[in-house]
């Protein structure tokens, strides 16, 4: 089963988009997987504004510390990729 590559966002639908991923993993009714899957999404983001969101998740309380952790993880990850 192939996915598609899916086409690079225009600049006006990436913050909505951002919006829309923080509410799903930032949600304790939404499944622990869905909510991950956010998380991962973020992360392949790999913006500025996507690094702030995760950093957001990470600090968290409410949310289990796996999701945390994988949260800090995912904004490392976008700090790596965008340094000079």
């Amino acid at each position: 089963m192939s996915e598609k590559p899916e086409e690079p966002k225009k600049p006006s639908e990436k913050p909505e988009e951002l919006k829309k991923l923080a509410a799903i993993a930032g949600d304790l009714k939404l499944p622990a997987k869905m909510r991950i899957d956010a998380i991962e999404q973020l992360g392949e983001i790999a913006t500025h504004e996507a690094l702030l969101v995760l950093l957001d998740l990470a600090a968290n309380e409410g949310l289990f510390t796996k999701e945390r952790d994988l949260a800090l993880k995912k904004a490392r990850e976008v700090i790596k990729k965008t340094s000079p």
